[in-house]
């Protein structure tokens, strides 16, 4: 017995004092020379290393002579369950007595703390030195497998259960389902917790729950907690939360409720992890309410449960209760983290609050989150959706360790921001500071590719896309018909389609609008039929493609259809846009009395759309009055705006009112607006060669021109007569044929016989609306010298090919 000092005896004889439990330091200060029993050093000691006094328990230790196995095990289990293994592990090579109990301490050490190799070796050198491992040395080492995803160990270590017969030992079956579940092995996972003899414990019965839930099979989950239920086995703090996760999963909002009842009447209502995963649950199946009561019935304001409060109202669209719950979080002042900022700055990005996203982004300067790679990435992606780019760069450059999400939000910031070409550059930095390619960068990239019409490289992108192994994406596939349909290569864009399981409005839309633009407006009503043929209903989008269809065709009744077809089918309100291609169409076939009365019809104003479409009708068809209507109406919205100016001014030179087409020019030249100039580009080697009509800047200029006039002479050999209502200067015939002769799409043309390979097609590009004599020129170029040409005007494509055109001369 320890020799007690008169103070601690008088202490606990003394009737007149409350019994209070012995300090435990005044027993580790008597040890040394004391004659207190190997049983009461041996309590101490256990006791010490409980209250996590290790180092008293060390000093405890050292001072004792009489030292057995209990001792040894007891001081190495404390060091190896602290984490200080390379302690545990002196003390395990200084141990006289090495049973299996003294194995497990050091190896159970190893496997909280993620020692994979260490912990292992010393499971087989145990076996060699005939020591049998038990229920707890297995445990611990499956527990090593399920947290690190080890799945050769786990098998292993049950091959080893087999043949010790440990396979119907609960509590290794239990761990074993648990490491086959974390593994993603939820049949084999299945398959022994079925095989499991006997009533099964609440510890097996949450690993399946737990397992089917993380493994994304809700209902499976489900099914299993009924069972559970329907056994009698009571529920835990570690039961609930997985299967509530189960039911947000699949959204099975009323099941969720039952569990939550279950909850109540079980008694662990209470439990903060229980009440965060009810607060999850509820916000997930979209119940907003009742998230919120879940949320104020927590007894300690929890930064995870109003994180997911957050989050689940971002998604959920609930943008200002997301904000207003920050709000609150603040002024309680809980502790924000880097889970909270990234779902509150989705929200600003959503609301466009850039005032109060700029204070937060101080706050999170000043807590210095804003090097938190999950923070940063949200800031680059919240900048880019306001616009405000050069923010988003420097945000981007402040991240420590980008990765593909930093890189994809600033790629996708400059591309939805019409920043195409910075895109592509940003694109080219991230593949060379060798950021593995994710769908999203890949949608983003070929989008900004499909804008600046860049074939080649577009190309590459689908190559790499392809030989990287990424699985099919929807948005990747469906950027890939718009850029090829986008570049003129309409067959490319159907393989694509064709190669898809999973088509959306979307991929239906961008094949409608692809064959439109590439002059076969009745191939796009075929693929609308298809479309519908499927379940799939078109948006406002698609009907914008059917409609510049059918006025690109011609399909005047087709248009009229489709257009009354919006509302009264489909519930779809027609928009400016719409109206806009209903006058187009009107206006292209001659009916402009009816393209005006449509606008006089509109239900809301004009916009420059609808202006734009009527003046070009009238142009098209030499409509003086009403084109004066609608120039003016047009100058009124866009004062600056140089078209109606250069449309009234073509229209009064086709007219042959050479004084009022040069009044307007005047009148253009005082205000200081200036015309777009016409211009044509042509790619060749990876360069973009760029053409304005009678410019003679590029090197190869002297061979241009000398191809050019070659080719002139031959068409005209053919039967090409210059067309001289599309000279709109008032000079003599001569200047007025070298005028059109040396338009940039011709010298354009000339460069590509120059450089083209026999046989390539040779692509152009034109920032205006080709010319009818361009057009006609273009007709007789590919029948003499054996073309394809494929020019992209501002309207459409433009197919040349044996003398004809696909748009069938109506562009």
């Amino acid at each position: 017995m320890f020799k007690l000092n008169s103070r601690i005896l008088n202490f606990v004889h003394n009737s007149s004092h409350e019994f209070k439990p012995l300090e435990l330091t005044d027993f580790s200060h008597s040890i040394a020379g004391s004659t207190c029993s190997k049983f009461e050093s041996n309590r101490l000691l256990n006791e010490l290393n409980k209250s996590g006094r290790i180092d008293e328990a060390r000093k405890v230790f050292n001072k004792m002579l009489d030292r057995d196995e209990f001792t040894w095990n007891t001081m190495i289990a404390a060091f190896a369950n602290s984490g200080r293994l390379d302690e545990a592990r002196k003390l395990f090579d200084e141990s006289p007595i090495r049973s299996s109990i003294t194995w497990s301490s050091l190896i159970s050490g190893y496997c909280r703390n993620g020692c994979e190799v260490e912990a292992f070796e010393l499971f087989w050198r145990m076996q060699l030195e005939g020591k049998m491992p038990s229920q707890y040395t297995l445990g611990s080492v499956l527990r090593l497998c399920s947290t690190m995803g080890l799945l050769q160990r786990g098998e292993q270590i049950h091959g080893y259960t087999l043949k010790t017969k440990f396979d119907s030992d609960v509590f290794v079956v239990t761990g074993l389902v648990d490491m086959y579940a974390k593994c993603r092995r939820i049949l084999e996972a299945e398959y022994l917790f079925n095989m499991l003899p006997g009533k099964k414990s609440h510890v097996m019965w949450t690993a399946m729950i737990t397992g089917y839930s993380q493994n994304g099979d809700g209902y499976a989950a489900i099914s299993c907690f009924r069972d559970m239920q329907a056994e009698g086995i009571e529920s835990n703090q570690f039961t609930f939360p997985s299967i509530l996760t189960a039911c947000a999963a699949v959204l099975s909002l009323d099941f969720g409720a039952q569990v939550h009842g279950c909850i109540v009447k079980s008694g662990f209502g209470a439990n903060v992890f229980v009440q965060s995963a009810l607060v999850d649950m509820y916000i997930k199946c979209g119940d907003l309410d009742s998230a919120k009561k879940a949320l104020n019935n927590m007894d300690v304001d929890d930064v995870v449960s109003w994180n997911s409060m957050i989050v689940g109202c971002v998604r959920q669209g609930f943008l200002e209760d997301a904000l207003s719950l920050f709000e609150k979080m603040h002024a309680r002042d809980m502790k924000i983290d880097h889970f909270t900022y990234p779902s509150v700055l989705n929200s600003f990005a959503a609301m466009k609050e850039i005032k109060a996203a700029n204070s937060v982004h101080g706050m999170i300067i000043k807590t210095g989150f804003e090097a938190y790679k999950l923070v940063g990435n949200a800031l680059v992606d919240m900048y880019a959706k306001h616009g405000n780019l050069d923010c988003a760069f420097q945000v981007f450059n402040r991240i420590p360790d980008k990765d593909v999400i930093s890189w994809t939000s600033l790629v996708t910031g400059y591309a939805h921001n019409g920043s195409h070409e910075n895109a592509i550059k940003l694109f080219r930095d991230m593949r060379l500071a060798g950021i593995y390619l994710d769908q999203f960068v890949i949608s983003s990239i070929v989008s900004a590719c499909a804008e600046l019409t860049i074939l080649e490289f577009g190309k590459q992108i689908h190559a790499n896309f392809i030989k990287s192994g990424l699985q099919s994406h929807l948005s990747v596939d469906n950027s890939f018909v718009t850029m090829y349909a986008k570049c003129g290569c309409i067959e490319d864009a159907n393989r694509v389609f064709n190669s898809m399981h999973v088509r959306d409005v979307i991929t239906w839309t961008a094949l409608i609008v692809g064959y439109a633009q590439n002059g076969k407006g009745k191939d796009s009503l075929q693929f609308y039929n298809q479309m519908i043929a499927t379940g799939t209903n078109p948006d406002f989008i698609t009907f914008i493609g059917l409609l510049f269809a059918c006025s690109h065709a011609g399909l005047v009744e087709k248009g009229q259809y489709f257009f009354e077809s919006m509302n009264k089918v489909y519930g779809i309100t027609p928009s400016a846009e719409h109206y806009a291609c209903m006058i187009d169409l009107l206006g292209r076939s001659g009916k402009l009395n009816e393209a005006e009365e449509l606008l006089n019809q509109m239900v809301m104003e004009p916009d420059t759309t609808v202006w734009k479409a009527l003046l070009a009708a009238c142009r098209k068809h030499g409509n003086i009055e009403l084109g004066e209507k609608a120039a003016k109406n047009l100058l009124e919205l866009e004062p600056s705006n140089s078209v109606p100016y250069v449309m009234l001014s073509n229209i009064y030179s086709k007219a042959g009112r050479w004084e009022d087409a040069a009044r307007i020019r005047r009148l253009m030249k005082s205000m200081g607006i200036s015309k777009e100039p016409g211009c044509s580009w042509i790619e060749m080697n990876g360069q973009v060669h760029m053409f304005m009509s009678e410019e003679r800047g590029h090197p190869r200029a002297s061979e241009i021109y000398s191809k050019l006039d070659e080719i002139m002479i031959s068409i005209k050999e053919a039967g090409y007569v210059p067309d001289m209502n599309f000279a709109l200067h008032d000079m003599d015939q001569e200047g007025k044929e070298l005028g059109l002769a040396y338009h940039s799409e011709k010298l354009a043309i000339a460069f590509g016989l120059l450089t083209v390979s026999p046989g390539v097609p040779i692509r152009i590009y034109k920032n205006l609306r080709v010319c009818g004599d361009c057009h006609s020129a273009m007709k007789y170029i590919s029948r003499v010298f054996l073309l394809h040409i494929i020019l992209r005007d501002s309207n459409c494509f433009h197919h040349f090919e044996k003398g004809n055109c696909s748009c069938g001369d109506y562009w």
